[in-house]
Formats: structure tokens, C-alpha cells, sequence
């Protein structure tokens, strides 16, 4: 049997990773630290082994920290390099004293100053290290940025990319068509998988239920299939919904459909492969 494998977690110790981004009064239930004990009691509380770490700050130093943790919880690591700088050399520094392996690079393209950071040619070259390193590319952007993807997704063909959170799928009530239409023309793209994560975190805990996520799952299942899906929790973030179990539950509620092989496929079989954990 696969190992079950959370694809999307973050931690943070904000004394030496400042989370600027962090509202305390909005966002008071992730507004503390998370460590990797942390993380090992949200994983036994989903009923999962490991999980892939992902950067939270376009920060080398960040990436270097995280690296050196060395826990059976944290699986592979998701770091950030300066993709319009030297990869190689800064890939060298995150591993050298790494007890994660580095399974794949990020950059917060949906909050960068550049609206076409991704088209940018140096940003090319350095995706095209990561595809000679065999690390993969996690996308997180906005529903706008989706063609984007898409086109640096065919540019670069034998990397691959993981598409984070679906890429935002609207709210309820804000017209999902276009989203919809521009993750399809993604997933034409075979070199492009997607986490089914982040769906959570706008609404308060208590206030959803599976039928609430019930649109933005069943066309992620339709458009990507069982076999190029993610589940990701987006924890702490989760916390903002009510945590990592409600969410998992749901997903396994909304893809009740799916046989015994596919549901592990989603809930980690995936995740091994595409970053190549074990």
C-alpha cells in the first residue's frame, strides 16, 4: 500500500521567517509559529505519513532553514531560488547541509511587482535548470495567470509543473466559467498536475460543508482524472477553515466516486511520483 502523503504544508518560525503576510486579527489561528511537531500531530490526525514542504518567502535563507530540519513528517522540500539568478549555485547551498531533499522550486508569482514574471527569459533559463536537475515547478497563481501557465508549461515541456490550489478558483457566486475554461486549456499541457488544495481558508470553520467545495473539486476531477491530482492541505493555512481533518474529510466525501486505487493515487500515490519521494 502507497504511503498517504499531504503534498502541501508550510511551517514557519517567525522570529528568523518574518510571515509579513500574516494578519494577526484576521488570520488569528495561524498567527504563531509551526514546527515540525507541529506538523507530526496534524498528519496522525488526517491519518497520513509525511508531507512535502513548501517555501513561504521568496527567501534563500528560509529554504536553507528548512532544508536542515530533519523529521520523519517532512518527506521533501519545495524551496525558493532566484530563478532570473544563478539556480545551480543556490540549489548547492540549500543542499549542503539538507536533511529534507529538494524536490521542487517556487516562486510567489501571484504577489510579484512583475505581472509577466513568468515570460521573463531569464526566468526560462532557470526553469530549464530545474528541469536538468529533475525538480519539479510549483505554479502558485492567480485565475488570470493561468494562460500564462499554460504557455510556459508547452515552452518547457519535459519539466514538471504543479499547479497550486487549482489556481484560485473564484468564490461562490463570482462566475466560474473562466476559470474553469483556462484550467482546461492547463491541463492540455501533459507535463502539468494539479494539488487539490487551499480551497479552505476564505471560509470561516464551521460555515461549509463538502457541498460547498462540491464545484471546484468536480471539475479539478474532470479536468486533470484521478491520476494528475494532488491532495494538499494547505496547512496551517487550513486553520483559517477549521483545519487540516474537516478538509480532508470533505475531499474524501466529494470523491466518494473514485475506487480504492485512485482515492490512494490522490492521497499520496501522486505525490510520490511526481516528486519523486521515495
Amino acid at each position: 500500500m502507497s504511503a498517504g502523503i499531504d503534498a502541501h504544508v508550510h511551517l514557519w518560525n517567525r522570529a528568523v521567517d518574518p510571515q509579513d503576510w500574516i494578519d494577526p486579527k484576521t488570520m488569528a489561528p495561524i498567527a504563531r509559529d509551526f514546527d515540525a511537531s507541529d506538523l507530526g500531530e496534524m498528519l496522525a490526525a488526517t491519518g497520513l505519513d509525511g508531507a512535502v514542504l513548501v517555501q513561504s518567502s521568496n527567501s534563500l535563507e528560509e529554504s536553507i532553514r528548512l532544508a536542515e530540519l530533519d523529521s520523519p513528517a517532512v518527506v521533501g522540500l519545495v524551496a525558493w531560488v532566484d530563478l532570473a539568478a544563478e539556480v545551480g549555485p543556490q540549489l548547492d547551498r540549500i543542499r549542503e547541509n539538507a536533511a529534507v531533499p529538494v524536490v521542487g522550486v517556487r516562486h510567489l508569482v501571484h504577489i510579484d511587482r512583475d505581472p509577466e514574471w513568468l515570460m521573463r527569459e531569464e526566468v526560462g533559463a532557470g526553469l530549464a535548470v530545474l528541469e536538468r536537475e529533475g525538480l519539479c515547478f510549483d505554479l502558485v497563481v492567480r485565475e488570470w495567470q493561468l494562460p500564462q501557465a499554460s504557455r510556459l508549461a508547452a515552452r518547457h515541456g519535459e519539466l514538471r509543473f504543479v499547479l497550486d490550489h487549482l489556481g484560485g478558483p473564484p468564490e461562490p457566486g463570482q462566475g466560474r466559467s473562466r476559470w474553469a475554461m483556462r484550467l482546461r486549456d492547463l491541463a492540455r499541457q501533459p507535463n502539468v498536475v494539479a494539488k487539490v488544495s487551499g480551497l479552505t481558508s476564505g471560509h470561516a470553520p464551521g460555515s461549509w460543508g463538502p457541498a460547498d467545495l462540491a464545484d471546484p473539486v468536480t471539475i479539478a476531477l474532470g479536468t486533470f482524472g484521478p491520476e494528475r491530482l494532488l491532495y494538499g492541505s494547505d496547512w496551517p493555512l487550513a486553520e483559517l477553515g477549521g483545519g487540516a481533518v474537516p478538509w480532508k474529510s470533505a475531499l474524501e466525501t466529494l470523491l466518494d466516486g473514485l475506487s480504492a486505487s485512485e482515492s490512494a493515487r490522490v492521497f499520496g500515490g501522486n505525490a510520490a511520483d511526481v516528486y519523486s519521494l521515495f
